[in-house]
């Protein structure tokens, strides 16, 4: 009977209690957060791979990016068959060669576009050296903002560390492709004027520097390409060490 008695006075008294200790353990766990020390950041995955490994796989692969895109450009039809990189009539022409199909005589407007995409086929393959220099030139900081930045990262890499060097030693080319072609010539002596006039603009002034621009531009585009097909699917990376790497950045 007073067994009873006792359990019951417990029983009537408990949510009482339980209502003060779990206040109490709130007030506690509050303390704990705010006293205690913030959890270390994790390493991301590029960071378990030292600064050599990352910096090795990235030359691996832009080195078979910039191999690959020239490769392909300098081949018959590498920019006259690809529309992407196609060099067209310089605008300030067009009207010219809307003028000459009219009469039937779009031919010479074709053979034009022809001699121009032909040139930059011959002068591409000057790109070569000069990219892969780039990337033996290549320092651990420019392959961590390659590795962690946008999908054309390497590629605006590439364009500002080569793009003058590299117009250079176009233009050279592209001038000996054209002075074969009369059109080239007259080209240049009704921009010359045109420039006067204002109907031109000045930087398409001279053939060879409008081709030399465009052609590079086509080189920039394929090698944005190139990678990124790389950063999508890495195993297309050459190199155990790149495939690696570029398989991690994906998986973040």
């Amino acid at each position: 009977m007073v067994r009873a008695l006792l359990l019951g006075m417990l029983t009537l008294s408990m949510p009482a209690a339980a209502f003060n200790l779990n206040d109490l353990k709130s007030k506690v766990e509050e303390l704990k957060q705010s006293t205690s020390p913030a959890p270390s950041p994790q390493p991301s995955g590029l960071d378990t791979y030292s600064p050599q490994q990352q910096i090795e796989s990235l030359k691996q692969a832009l080195t078979q990016g910039a191999e690959s895109a020239v490769q392909d450009l300098a081949r018959a039809d590498g920019y006259l068959g690809n529309p992407k990189v196609r060099i067209q009539m310089p605008e300030n022409l067009r009207k010219v060669d809307s003028a000459l199909r009219k009469v039937g005589l779009g031919r010479y407007a074709d053979d034009f576009v022809t001699s121009m995409n032909r040139a930059a086929e011959a002068a591409v393959p000057e790109a070569k050296a000069l990219l892969i220099a780039a990337v033996k030139n290549m320092t651990v900081n420019d392959a961590k903002d390659i590795l962690l930045g946008n999908d054309d990262a390497a590629t605006q890499y590439f364009r500002r560390s080569t793009e003058s060097a590299l117009s250079a030693r176009f233009k050279p080319v592209v001038a000996r492709s054209m002075d074969k072609v009369q059109l080239a010539q007259a080209y240049n002596r009704f921009a010359g004027k045109g420039v006067k006039l204002g109907l031109v603009k000045e930087k398409d002034a001279h053939l060879d520097d409008y081709i030399t621009r465009k052609a590079l531009d086509g080189l920039f585009l394929m090698i944005a390409e190139q990678e990124k097909a790389i950063r999508k699917d890495p195993l297309q990376a050459t190199g155990d060490l790149a495939r690696k790497i570029f398989s991690t950045l994906r998986g973040q």
